[in-house]
């Protein structure tokens, strides 16, 4: 069901955030040319073997899948067989794999393949590039192989919409079985970019936290007053959207409800929100309106904050204008937020999907995961943030928000089934 920097299988990774564990380290054994950059830090997944919750590709994939197949599009078929294997879902008749989709994105994709390519071919021309190349390098192949693989005949969709791109994918899912197109959609998001090339123009950008290179653990955090960027990560997230009542009918697990899902454009900026957050707010209050609950109903949010200035500010102000109010939350101390990007990083293309798996956890196990790295708030985050330790608390109803460069926003809310 995921793939992250904390571990790999969803059980070992929702455990290990709990627990407050961060999956950041430092990159610079991987490629010399992290020497030189200001950020020499990412979120990775952890190499070794599948019993120790570590990936090995062999262990997931045959040896033809793998030369076939971009990294983020390996991480989204070993995510993708948990999902399903949890899901129990692998159907061989015609009729139910031609209503089995996939909708499934990267944000960047196979960068490495690019880069390298790029270098062969400067220097050894047309004959160095990989008859692979292009299929490698397109995002939509992540689904493609998914679908060849299990002989899914429904929708085959790729969204890539930057930071938005999981939570897009996920809501375009539930839309595609709102409007018959599908009974099962295979959804969610996957990237690893952690390349010296992409590293490098996410920090020439001043995105990245570059004052923790030493102390990689500390990077990322979440609404705290000293919070200096975001750390890259990489990883994948699938889950398994059902039609209700086919879910029902075959007496599947249901985890949680998808009840609104809402987009918007902050037509502001390529990089930045605006810093009273109305692009967020207008998400959000879209999603309870399909939802059809009112902000009283919330009882925990997933925020995008990725620990940059600008944006962590944005969208708390956002949250605060949506849940405070006649229709909401009486004081701000009852509007229970948390950022799971200090322990996994910003998954990029992955991050909406990691982050509703966890919303949906975090209703099925009524917990708040933790903002670790949290120590000292500055004015205006005046919220139950859960710092450094896990809440226990009732949860029924969730927001999870995913924001991306372009001003592109989304929302999606999650219930208890049958709430």
């Amino acid at each position: 069901m995921f793939w992250a920097p904390a571990a790999i299988s969803i059980r070992r990774t929702w455990k290990r955030l709990l627990d407050g564990h961060c999956g950041i380290v430092n990159v610079n054994h991987r490629d010399k040319r992290f020497e030189e950059q200001p950020c020499q830090i990412a979120a990775v997944v952890p190499q070794g073997k599948k019993e120790d919750g570590c990936w090995t590709a062999s262990e997931w994939l045959s040896r033809g899948e793998e030369r076939k197949m971009a990294m983020f599009a390996q991480y989204a078929m070993a995510a993708t067989e948990e999902a399903l294997e949890d899901a129990g879902w692998k159907p061989t008749a015609f009729e139910e794999r031609e209503v089995t989709g996939i909708c499934l994105g990267s944000g960047i994709g196979n960068f490495d393949e690019v880069y390298d390519t790029v270098v062969a071919y400067d220097k050894g021309g047309y004959k160095k590039v990989n008859p692979l190349f292009v299929p490698k390098l397109l995002i939509n192949l992540g689904a493609g192989h998914i679908s060849m693989k299990y002989g899914f005949m429904g929708p085959n969709h790729a969204a890539t919409t930057a930071c938005t791109t999981g939570a897009h994918s996920i809501g375009d899912a539930a839309r595609f079985i709102a409007f018959g197109d599908a009974d099962v959609m295979v959804a969610g998001g996957a990237e690893s970019c952690i390349h010296p090339l992409a590293i490098g123009g996410f920090a020439r950008a001043r995105s990245l936290a570059t004052d923790f290179n030493d102390n990689p653990t500390l990077a990322s955090r979440p609404f705290d007053a000293d919070r200096k960027g975001f750390v890259v990560g990489e990883g994948a997230a699938v889950l398994i959207l059902e039609e209700l009542e086919h879910a029902r009918a075959r007496g599947a697990r249901i985890y949680a409800e998808v009840k609104g899902y809402a987009n918007s454009s902050d037509a502001h900026h390529m990089t930045a929100p605006k810093e009273n957050g109305e692009g967020a707010y207008m998400a959000m209050k879209k999603a309870l309106k399909q939802a059809k609950l009112p902000p009283s109903a919330v009882d925990y949010v997933n925020a995008h904050a990725t620990s940059t200035i600008v944006g962590d500010a944005a969208e708390n102000a956002a949250i605060k204008s949506l849940l405070l109010g006649p229709d909401g939350k009486k004081k701000p101390e009852d509007v229970n937020i948390s950022s799971t990007k200090g322990a996994v990083g910003h998954l990029l293309g992955g991050a909406g999907a990691v982050e509703s798996v966890f919303s949906v956890l975090a209703i099925q196990d009524n917990v708040m995961p933790p903002t670790i790295n949290l120590d000292r708030l500055a004015n205006g985050f005046d919220c139950n943030y859960a710092p450094k330790h896990a809440q226990q608390r009732q949860i029924d109803v969730v927001l999870t928000n995913s924001f991306g460069f372009g001003g592109t926003n989304s929302s999606l809310c999650f219930a208890r089934h049958d709430y």
